[in-house]
């Protein structure tokens, strides 16, 4: 892949336009803009969760082996090599993977049009006071008075970590719920 010609997305994708991918490998920053970031240091694992313009990454190292999940545009531009899952990200759809030394990724999303009124009581609830999680309030798209939400929680064990993602769509009145699973055998 030539980075010297690449082109990021610098606005949020159109809902229709989301892609999910899973890759057994971490990919380069380049690829895409990290509005919020957080790393992580256990004593079996590292990860990295960033929110970006398009949904969100996670990469998560554990016994020698690397995972990378991706919410994102399918427009965007992203290897082929080491790709475990692409999909669309319509509808509800649950993965699994087992990889090498023990660890297993287990992730469930879905994408849900939803009411006005519903819409706007989830991005209430997520924009007011302050989070333990990260979140990232983008500009408003020029329809809508207030613009989109991007909110991750992430709960830590010893040997596992759970990522819930939630980015919401106001052009749309559609949101997006991603939670995954990220853990080693015991």
């Amino acid at each position: 892949m030539n980075f010297g010609r690449l082109v990021l997305l610098s606005v949020r994708p159109k809902v229709a336009e989301l892609a999910f991918h899973v890759f057994s490998r971490s990919l380069h920053p380049e690829l895409y803009v990290v509005h919020q970031s957080r790393r992580i240091e256990r004593s079996n694992y590292e990860s990295r969760i960033e929110l970006t313009n398009c949904g969100h990454v996670v990469t998560w190292n554990a016994a020698g082996g690397t995972l990378c999940e991706v919410a994102t545009s399918a427009r965007q531009p992203l290897p082929k090599r080491r790709c475990l899952l692409t999909q669309p990200l319509k509808g509800s759809r649950t993965e699994t993977a087992e990889c090498r030394g023990g660890v297993s990724y287990r992730t469930h999303f879905q994408l849900e049009s939803v009411e006005p009124d519903m819409f706007w009581m989830v991005q209430k609830q997520l924009g007011n006071g302050p989070t333990e999680g990260l979140l990232h309030r983008f500009d408003s798209s020029g329809r809508m008075a207030f613009g989109a939400l991007s909110y991750i929680n992430i709960e830590l064990r010893l040997r596992s970590m759970l990522v819930q993602a939630i980015h919401t769509f106001p052009d749309d009145y559609a949101i997006v719920k991603v939670e995954s699973l990220f853990s080693l055998e015991t």
